[in-house]
């Protein structure tokens, strides 16, 4: 044991966060750790007798039962869902702590929690709406200041035949982009720092390199170069997070299919349509979990490794594939 057992909490949820950063989360995941460790702490605080500012509080006042109780007035203005983000959050911090000598054991188990539930799928509704989409994209739409319908497409088509997040979109370089024809991919920087590749059809191959060929006639050769972000604004600045929605906002309101989009799943509504079509044409749940990156399907054992051709199969089966086709003219 350390002989820092009386050290700030506050001190301590620092050490703990930094530790995280070696894993190379998202600025989101850190804030969400740092929201849920501050949150349940200032209650601990408020409770002891007399109460407590939070840097005046010791990681020896954690006990058990005020835990629990810290836990209980946590729980009732919120969802299940965030109760149980926080519950990990805490096990996780109590798990470095055990780890690093602060303290013998780790209470969490002695705290109750609500049980996780999976989150529901939220694609696009309509059978034809990603079809709708793609086709009002592609149009030049005169009340634009400055249309860019290769490049509207090629964020949609991505995220509709490729499933990926928008992080993920983000971070694509051009050189994210390759394989011999017929065998085309895309490299993806997955969530957690995990990588993956997924296959991409010709329709989709023959789409990206029109819009690529778009910002060599807007920017010139150099914007191409191998490293170079793969999407870009109207400028040729690299796009940003707040750009990229505001992009697909956009594309949804001149589709007029604002209606057909789940509240709170914009652009992730994009990467669900991918996986809820996989699965009602006939893709396996290994193959649906593999293309999108999931953490469990490295680690269950449920889950079938399944090769490189029968994930191409699986993007094959996706029949938004199909609606690429006439976007762009054969090269």
């Amino acid at each position: 044991m350390h002989d820092k057992q009386d050290e700030s909490l506050a001190v301590l949820i620092e050490e703990f966060l930094t530790a995280r950063a070696t894993r190379k989360p998202s600025p989101h995941t850190l804030a969400a750790y740092r929201r849920d460790l501050h949150a349940v702490a200032t209650l601990v605080a408020e409770a002891a007798t007399p109460p407590l500012p939070l840097d005046a509080l010791s990681i020896t006042d954690l006990s058990p039962r005020v835990m629990r109780a810290a836990f209980a007035r946590f729980a009732a203005p919120r969802a299940p869902a965030s109760v149980h983000r926080a519950w990990s959050t805490w096990n996780t911090f109590f798990t470095f702590l055990v780890a690093d000598g602060f303290v013998a054991g780790n209470p969490m188990p002695a705290v109750g929690r609500p049980r996780a539930l999976l989150p529901q799928p939220k694609p696009l509704r309509g059978a034809d709406t990603p079809e709708v989409l793609l086709a009002s994209a592609a149009r030049d739409d005169g009340r634009q200041r400055d249309p860019w319908p290769e490049r509207d497409v090629a964020v949609l088509a991505v995220a509709l035949c490729a499933g990926l997040r928008l992080s993920e979109l983000l971070a694509l370089r051009v050189d994210s982009l390759g394989g011999r024809p017929g065998e085309r991919r895309v490299e993806v920087a997955g969530k957690g720092g995990r990588p993956r590749v997924v296959p991409i059809e010709a329709d989709l191959d023959r789409l990206l390199r029109d819009y690529l060929d778009s910002r060599v006639r807007r920017f010139g050769s150099r914007s191409v170069r191998p490293d170079s972000p793969f999407l870009v604004d109207r400028r040729g600045e690299p796009l940003r997070r707040g750009g990229l929605q505001y992009l697909v906002e956009s594309c949804y309101r001149r589709a007029g299919i604002g209606d057909r989009v789940p509240r709170g799943a914009r652009l992730h509504a994009l990467r669900h349509t991918f996986a809820t079509r996989l699965a009602e044409d006939g893709a396996s749940a290994a193959e649906i979990m593999r293309l999108l990156g999931h953490a469990s399907l490295a680690s269950s054992q449920t889950y079938i490794e399944v090769t490189a051709g029968q994930q191409r199969d699986a993007v094959r089966a996706n029949r938004t594939n199909r609606a690429l086709a006439g976007l762009v003219p054969p090269g």
